[in-house]
């Protein structure tokens, strides 16, 4: 017995700080049990490295090299993306990828390098293995980008599961981006950063980690290109990360450093090489399109855990109606469930429910359900008894099913892992559309078990099908929530084929954008809270999920009147616009914080309604070429490392670039620019970039600045598309794509193409077509002339 763990157990049933108190405690011991009973003990290990090379075998795409005590498969796919696997690793199969892998590039060669070693030369990029199995991704032009040294594993004599650790180099001038949802960056700093999905049981701030979704990505950029490299296994594991100097020392380069070290899995990977967008564009091609969201979800959504029932809902829909304010969404949280138990109702609280979500659809708003995976081990529970008939909880290594702490109490938790399992939970929202939501919002899924010490989750010895290869949760944990996502989307999918399906997670992996987006979790209120809930959403985004945002006002505590209204006016430009709190935390209505904030709240409430064709461009584009709505200012121009540096603003779509105010008291603020000239959208002053430039930020609006020559799709006076055409610079051109959207439905709309040219005097706009220029067949306002 470890005697910390029996001090938090009285520390904590004395105090009653843990939500469920002594069964929290129970909990805690009982998982302890069940690993030490069901994990195969570690003993000696031996260690091993490559070798030197001893053959090759060219393929297509590339081919097999072989060493000593290793082999190294490299496979260039048509998409330029290439793969690569050490011991024999497969590129399936794979929770990452979708529709399998892609076909090889026939074009790409595996021949003979200096010093005897080996070459795969393709046309965006060149793999170098040295004799002893170092890998070096080069341009085309010879620039090494990145060298992974050999790796090394750790294996058990007696046979097991092997560690491996890989190092690599990057550019002195590079810089990390990615790994998931980092509260501090998204930039991220010289550090160690965990790859294992984690509920931190409180509040978080920037410097908390790990969180919610974690993923093992990373984007480098650098001068002579960006690259993006995935470590495709799904254990836990670490990345520690030091930037590079220029000059260090004596004058010489220092290189930045990168290993990752994973507790299991095959050691393989992608890595992709180019342009930001480029190289997420060949991301979303491996991993498939960003889901859609339906057009309602691009508007503001109204959460709270603790309405209290239906007459709450409507006295906080009528506020909002009364008062001039657009709504699109209301989410009900755990407390409108019967007993805390999913897919139940509280038939005191919400006797009428589907009579409340018919009522609120023809005011056009829609009711989101929150989910949790966690099912109420009670007979007589729906859910608890299909699924135990079905045998779709998660049972350990002895057979038992495993039991663990929820906010129903004693509960059972699904293995998504398994097809059936799936099909099943997906068919139980049945239930949930029946009681007239439109949306669903996953919470707990990292899973979450509550514990009064070490981690908050299932068993590591818990066992799941893993599409049918078996395994436990040290290799299930990471992909928990994504394959619920799954379950769900596909579920929907069925259920009520007509409609494109709304959901978003806690957690995830790489891979669940196909199914939906994801929120921050439970950010702390608080200035650091409000920098956190940005560096989260420019950081899912560059890993490729370009739907998410935060709490706005964030979840626990009550924000001052400055606080809330900046974080709002932020939240009005990233793609979920949500605010929510917790139970004990104050409230969240724009009116709550006085006449001055209400006023300014609703400025930022129009100005996203009258921006949703331009959000629904985004979403269309996204879809499409996997590029964020929310970019980082250097999207455009990776080698700028002014840019590269700037983490307080950033670029929605090509566009617009926002620059929110993210410290008390500011009345202004500097913004770098990219280069080219920017207007402010509401005073249409002209600034010329590249340059660092002081603007006005009055409590009223955050800075907003349109590019010059940008075409931007806003909602008109009478509710349809108006074209917002801002004035290129003279002698130069711009242009812009519209996306219409047809419906909440699967019709996918033609992309309209807009140019924007100075003939004479005046500013004319085309739309371009495969056969020529014509009239745009939206109305067209002129701005930025003076």
């Amino acid at each position: 017995m470890d005697g910390r763990d029996l001090v938090r157990s009285v520390s904590v049933v004395g105090s009653g700080r843990a939500a469920q108190g002594l069964r929290t405690v129970r909990a805690a011991w009982r998982r302890r049990r069940i690993d030490a009973a069901g994990l195969p003990p570690r003993g000696a290990e031996r260690a091993r490295v490559p070798g030197q090379v001893q053959g090759v075998e060219p393929g297509p795409g590339g081919g097999v090299i072989r060493f000593g005590r290793s082999e190294l498969r490299i496979t260039v796919a048509g998409n330029g993306a290439v793969f690569w696997g050490w011991d024999g690793a497969a590129p399936e199969p794979s929770y990452a990828l979708a529709g399998g892998c892609p076909e090889p590039d026939p074009r790409a060669v595996l021949e003979p390098d200096k010093d005897g070693g080996w070459r795969v030369v393709a046309e965006r990029v060149t793999l170098v293995v040295s004799r002893h199995g170092a890998l070096e991704v080069c341009t085309p032009g010879g620039v090494v980008l990145r060298r992974d040294l050999p790796p090394r594993w750790w294996e058990p004599v007696g046979g097991g599961t092997a560690r491996w650790m890989q190092r690599s180099e990057v550019a002195a001038d590079a810089r990390f981006f990615g790994l998931g949802g980092r509260a501090a960056g998204p930039r991220l700093r010289d550090g160690t950063y965990r790859l294992w999905n984690t509920d931190p049981g409180r509040a978080f701030g920037p410097g908390d980690d790990p969180l919610y979704l974690t993923m093992p990505l990373q984007l480098v950029v650098a001068d002579a290109a960006a690259h993006l490299v995935f470590h495709d296994t799904t254990w836990d594991g670490t990345v520690t990360l030091r930037e590079g100097e220029e000059g260090a020392g004596s004058g010489h380069d220092r290189a930045g450093r990168c290993e990752v070290r994973m507790d299991g899995g095959p050691l393989r990977g992608w890595v992709m090489v180019g342009a930001p967008a480029r190289v997420l564009h060949t991301w979303a091609s491996l991993t498939g399109a960003p889901a859609l969201p339906p057009a309602w979800a691009l508007g503001h959504h109204h959460a709270r855990w603790g309405f209290g029932g239906e007459e709450a809902v409507r006295r906080i829909v009528a506020g909002y109606q009364e008062r001039g304010l657009p709504l699109d969404a209301v989410h009900l949280d755990i407390d409108h469930y019967a007993d805390h138990q999913v897919f139940t109702v509280d038939q005191e609280r919400f006797p009428k429910l589907p009579v409340l979500a018919q009522e609120l659809r023809r005011d056009g708003i829609r009711l989101v359900s929150i989910i949790d995976p966690a099912v109420k081990a009670a007979p007589g529970n729906a859910a608890y008894d299909s699924g135990s008939a079905l045998d779709a909880f998660v049972r350990d290594a002895s057979g038992r099913t495993v039991r663990g702490e929820a906010w129903a109490g004693d509960s059972v938790f699904p293995d998504f892992t398994h097809a059936r399992v799936r099909k099943w939970w997906g068919g139980l929202y049945e239930e949930r559309l029946g009681q007239g939501f439109a949306g669903f919002w996953h919470d707990m899924n990292e899973p979450t078990s509550f514990s009064a010490f070490g981690e908050p989750t299932l068993p590591r010895s818990a066992r799941h099908a893993l599409e049918g290869r078996g395994g436990d949760h040290r290799e299930a944990h990471n992909v928990y929530a994504l394959c619920m996502a799954r379950a769900a989307y596909e579920g929907l999918r069925e259920l009520s084929p007509q409609e494109r399906p709304f959901l978003f997670s806690r957690s995830g992996w790489a891979g669940v954008h196909r199914y939906g987006g994801t929120w921050s979790g439970d950010v702390a209120t608080g200035w650091p809270g409000l920098r956190a809930s940005l560096s989260l959403v420019l950081g899912l985004g560059l890993c490729g999920v370009p739907y998410s945002g935060p709490d706005i006002g964030g979840f626990d505590g009550t924000p001052t009147p400055e606080l809330y209204l900046r974080w709002f006016q932020l939240g009005a430009y990233l793609p979920l616009f949500r605010t929510h709190a917790s139970l004990q935390a104050g409230r969240r209505e724009p009116w709550e914080f006085g006449p001055r904030v209400l006023e300014h709240a609703r400025v930022a409430l129009l100005e996203r309604r009258r921006l949703l064709p331009y959000f629904m461009t985004l979403a269309h584009l996204a879809r499409r070429t996997g590029a964020p709505y929310v970019r980082p200012l250097w999207w455009g121009a990776p080698e700028d490392r002014a840019l590269r540096d700037c983490e307080d603003a950033f670029l929605l779509g090509d566009c617009l670039l926002v620059a929110p105010v993210l410290d008390p008291g500011a009345g202004r603020r500097t913004v770098q620019l990219p280069r080219g000239r920017w207007y402010d959208t509401v005073t249409e002053e002209v600034y010329e970039g590249p340059a660092q430039v002081l603007v006005e930020a009055p409590l009223s609006r955050i800075p907003v600045l349109a590019r010059a020559g940008a075409v931007l799709p806003v909602r008109g006076e009478d509710g349809g598309i108006e074209l917002e055409v801002w004035a290129p610079a003279r002698g130069q051109t711009g242009g812009g794509l519209v996306a219409p959207d047809a419906g909440d439905g699967w019709d996918v709309p033609e992309i309209e193409r807009y140019a924007a040219r100075w003939r004479g005097r005046r500013v004319v706009v085309t739309r371009e077509r495969e056969d020529g220029s014509g009239e745009p067949p939206h109305p067209v306002r002129i701005r930025g002339l003076g």
